[in-house]
């Protein structure tokens, strides 16, 4: 897969950072892989926000989880597409923004109920995981925000 393109957040906030020079995408990448936990982010038909922590994983560029189709989550993401995934640590802060799809292809599955069963000892029977192949990155990290802050572009 491409590597996203690295690009200046508003100097506004503080941001002195020369995109991607100290926080390149394999070490967010690293971040992405590592996540145990990843918090979703959706809007309720009312216009509310619903957050909820997910297990899943990243792979090939994009989020997966699992969640039910009548959950809150699932509710939310057949009204309105729009997502926001974001890794469990604000020190080291990964925000993925974009719209969610199902996954279908039956090798991109199995490879995602292999990574499920290594990280949470729990092998999964799926036809469709959700997705999230996102339009933008947010990330930085705590301890050097003004000089890692980044905004990656897929």
């Amino acid at each position: 897969m491409p590597t996203p393109t690295p690009v200046r957040i508003d100097p506004s906030y503080g941001i002195k950072a020369v995109p991607g020079e100290k926080l390149p995408w394999d070490q967010v990448e690293a971040w992405l892989v590592a996540s145990r936990n990843y918090w979703i982010c959706t809007t309720r038909p009312d216009g509310r926000p619903h957050a909820k922590p997910v297990w899943g994983a990243w792979i090939d560029d994009r989020a997966l989880w699992s969640t039910g189709d009548g959950s809150v989550t699932g509710r939310n993401l057949a009204a309105n597409p729009a997502v926001v995934v974001h890794v469990e640590s604000g020190d080291e802060t990964a925000i993925l923004e974009g719209t969610f799809a199902f996954e279908r292809d039956a090798d991109l599955i199995a490879r995602f109920v292999e990574v499920y069963a290594d990280k949470y000892d729990i092998r999964l029977e799926l036809e469709e995981i959700y997705g999230l192949r996102p339009d933008t990155c947010l990330a930085w990290t705590e301890a050097d925000y003004p000089n890692t802050a980044t905004r990656w572009v897929f």
